[in-house]
């Protein structure tokens, strides 16, 4: 539709053309979302090419790899007790991925720096977002000083910037340390249109 056609729409047929600027609102609104996980996939493919090239010949870990993370991290002397709640559904890869790598380095940094044996790992399936929470009750703040490799309390903000999200990160009043994503989830183009 070109400005002078839309603008004739809108003076003889506004219900149906502010119904279309709805439509192409909430598509435009998907794509520049699309857009932006693309860029947090961008991000994530780090180690060069032969890094990249083999990640693409395997699938990305996602929410379904949070309790093999788990026993990985068991493994290491850190039990962790994964919850989730909320209706799960299916979310983007780079939702999924990038809650994923959150998880994994709050887990890491459990492991190197909490000084306990255990912690707790939340997944909450919201409305509009998918919740991710990493608590441990470690004797101290140093439970949330960045790895020393990867991303670290850095690069976790960074993805959740990315995705348009929220992260804080910080010691607990009671001893310990917590570590809490929230990450906006896309809605479908239709209900986003509807719920105008």
């Amino acid at each position: 539709m070109t400005g002078t056609a839309a603008s004739r729409a809108v003076e003889t047929q506004p219900a149906q053309a502010h119904e279309a600027l709805r439509a192409i609102e909430a598509t435009s609104r998907e794509t520049l979302a699309g857009l932006r996980r693309t860029l947090v996939a961008l991000r994530q493919a780090d180690g060069g090419p032969a890094a990249a090239q083999r990640s693409s010949l395997a699938p990305s870990p996602g929410l379904a790899d949070i309790e093999r993370l788990a026993a990985a991290t068991a493994d290491a002397g850190v039990r962790v007790e994964v919850r989730r709640s909320g209706e799960e559904r299916p979310v983007p890869a780079d939702i999924g991925l990038s809650a994923y790598r959150i998880v994994q380095e709050a887990l890491t940094n459990v492991v190197r720096h909490a000084d306990t044996g255990h912690c707790r790992v939340a997944i909450g399936f919201e409305r509009e977002e998918l919740c991710v929470e990493v608590v441990d009750d470690g004797p101290g703040a140093a439970a949330g000083a960045p790895a020393g490799h990867g991303f670290g309390i850095v690069g976790m903000r960074e993805r959740v910037g990315l995705l348009r999200g929220h992260l804080s990160a910080g010691p607990r009043p009671g001893g310990g340390f917590r570590v809490a994503a929230r990450l906006p989830l896309p809605a479908p183009v239709a209900a986003a249109v509807e719920g105008r």
